[in-house]
């Protein structure tokens, strides 16, 4: 009876994260192109989020939705790569278990908010495309901020759970993470519990939520493209491709490793370890660093702005 009431009572006060097992030797190495991976990422969406706030031709829906990708952005790398920097140079591995559940809090929050500030840009690009006469009558101010609203609540809603089914777990063995930061199931998988809810949560949530996001996505994109081609001049159906091609882009690199993550969570018992922890660092790394150069680089009033930003009048 004893034995019971110390499993059932005992919350880890410190958590050690490991890092990425197998390579620590070269985790000083490896810290290097994160931090500069991280500085791009604070730099490309710290930039566009000033140009929108600063430039009133630029408060348009596309844009507002674009100013909150960057936002999701920023708190998914600002809330695993530091930690991450501190381990791989400082030996700074150790985390307090209400530390590890705010990151895990955060981790999957932003997962779910980019997930549908993705959708609301397609229909964004469905609405200007397909009905552009009545694009402001539907997407008014209003209308947007009821958007933002239920894209903030609805990945709340999500993952507040999440936190409590892993606060709920007892911790009894190794209190060694082994990875660069507190993810769901990570943890769940070193209580000494029962993880059944936890693991077919952490599955079936996302796989309902996230790919109905994805299909909505096709779907919207599908009516875009026949719509393009349908439209009577080739420099109209450039123009309209142009400017899906940057989404297009930003839905592949979010989408394309989050599924690949969320699978072999499940199912991927024969990749290694070492694989997996690396490609989840860069999952949170590469897709908030590249989202504002595409943007940059595709959409012509922000490469206009940009233009004007750092080239003195009279260059540009």
């Amino acid at each position: 009876m004893v034995a019971t009431v110390n499993v059932s009572t005992s919350n880890p006060g410190l958590f050690t994260l490991v890092g990425i097992p197998g390579l620590e030797q070269f985790h000083i190495w490896i810290g290097i192109p994160f931090f500069a991976i991280y500085f791009v990422a604070l730099t490309g969406n710290g930039m566009l989020l000033y140009l929108i706030a600063k430039d009133h031709s630029l408060h348009e829906p596309m844009f507002f939705f674009l100013s909150m990708l960057a936002s999701a952005d920023l708190i998914l790398c600002t809330t695993c790569i530091p930690k991450t920097l501190g381990i791989f140079w400082f030996g700074a591995k150790e985390i307090t278990f209400p530390a590890c559940l705010t990151q895990i809090f955060f981790v999957h929050f932003s997962f779910f908010l980019d997930s549908a500030i993705l959708l609301a840009m397609a229909f964004d690009r469905y609405m200007a495309i397909c009905s552009p006469l009545r694009y402001t009558s539907v997407l008014t101010p209003r209308t947007i901020v009821k958007i933002m609203m239920g894209i903030v609540s609805r990945s709340f809603s999500v993952i507040v759970p999440v936190v409590f089914l892993v606060k709920r777990l007892p911790f009894c063995r190794t209190h060694l993470i082994p990875h660069t930061y507190c993810e769901h199931i990570g943890v769940a998988r070193l209580s000494c519990a029962d993880i059944s809810i936890n693991i077919w949560y952490g599955f079936a949530v996302p796989l309902m939520t996230v790919f109905s996001d994805l299909i909505l996505i096709i779907i919207s994109y599908t009516l875009i493209l026949r719509a393009v081609f349908h439209l009577p001049s080739r420099d109209a159906r450039q123009k309209a491709l142009s400017t899906c091609g940057s989404h297009v882009t930003v839905i592949l690199i979010f989408y394309t490793p989050a599924m690949f993550s969320v699978l072999t969570h499940r199912f991927g018992h024969n990749i290694s370890l070492t694989f997996h922890i690396m490609f989840a660092n860069l999952y949170v790394a590469i897709p908030p660093a590249l989202n504002p150069i595409i943007y940059g680089v595709k959409t012509k009033q922000i490469r206009d702005k940009v233009i004007l930003l750092f080239l003195p009048k009279g260059i540009h």
